[in-house]
């Protein structure tokens, strides 16, 4: 897949999840800091919340993604949202014509939901990432990140740093995402196959209640057995909370000694994250 992209080129902007709401100035502001880049934004009709969550019916928010999938003058597509009902759009997608496209998606969050869907039905990887994040704390980095890795020949928005807790080395193909909503996708027809593939465990909200119900999920679908390690993001609330026990020692209760497990705190809802490609081969060696 081609992330490179010129300066200037049009972008889609997605809101498959939650809509915004409206009393936010959040989507004038991104504007501003894509055009700075600069990439020239095109805002679905689909953005701001109508009745309660949602921007518009999964079938509309389908459409307005696909017509940016058809638009041979986008060339990129990024999703600002996140939540709880981007799911929804699955049925609605033309995975067809997805396939055949070049164009790249990004989202993070619930859009795990939509990325390893385009993977288990087209093939194609897509981008674990936020763009809102050039609005926050570490905006001024991310700026100077997306614009070096997709229109210089820098990758600092696709490397990261990490330590394996267990084990020292991995590679497959990688799946998964924010682990609550990874697991929406459990019994469809858009859960990927697990078998060889790292699985990429991430998550904003929860704490120890939470992350067995997930841990225990996985390992009730075979997902410990299947896969040849685990990379770990970051777990933002069970991090902020001090939470005890901590992710890898829940971790730890469902899979054997010598299965391999990695950390990063750069994938995840940090202000400061990188962008990882899932459904797209990595080798994780213990440096």
């Amino acid at each position: 897949m081609g992330m490179k992209l010129n300066p200037g080129d049009k972008i889609g902007i997605v809101c498959c999840s939650n809509g915004w709401k409206r009393e936010k100035n959040r989507q004038i502001r991104l504007q501003e800091a894509l055009l700075k880049i600069p990439l020239t934004p095109v805002f679905s009709p689909h953005i701001m919340e109508r009745e309660g969550v949602e921007s518009g019916s999964p079938m509309e928010r389908a459409r307005a993604l696909m017509e940016f999938y058809r638009d041979d003058s986008i060339r990129a597509i990024f999703d600002i949202s996140g939540g709880d009902i981007a799911n929804g759009i699955l049925p609605y997608l033309d995975y067809d014509v997805i396939a055949h496209s070049d164009k790249p998606f990004w989202g993070y969050s619930d859009l795990t939901t939509v990325i390893n869907a385009i993977y288990t039905k087209t093939g194609k990887a897509s981008a674990l990432y936020q763009i809102c994040n050039l609005l926050y704390e570490h905006g001024e980095e991310q700026q100077k990140n997306v614009r070096d890795s997709l229109f210089g020949n820098g990758d600092a928005l696709f490397t990261f740093p990490y330590e394996f807790l267990q084990g020292n080395g991995m590679e497959g193909v990688v799946v998964g995402g924010n682990a609550r909503c990874f697991l929406k996708l459990a019994g469809t027809p858009y859960f990927p196959d697990l078998k060889d593939k790292i699985l990429l465990l991430e998550s904003l909200g929860g704490t120890v209640a939470q992350m067995l119900t997930y841990f225990s999920q996985l390992q009730q679908l075979g997902a410990f057995e299947k896969v040849p390690g685990v990379l770990l993001g970051t777990f933002t609330q069970m991090e902020q909370e001090l939470c005890r026990p901590d992710v890898w020692t829940l971790l730890r209760r469902f899979i054997e000694p010598s299965f391999p497990v990695a950390r990063t705190a750069y994938i995840g809802h940090g202000t400061d994250a990188r962008t990882i490609m899932v459904g797209e081969y990595r080798r994780f060696e213990q440096k």
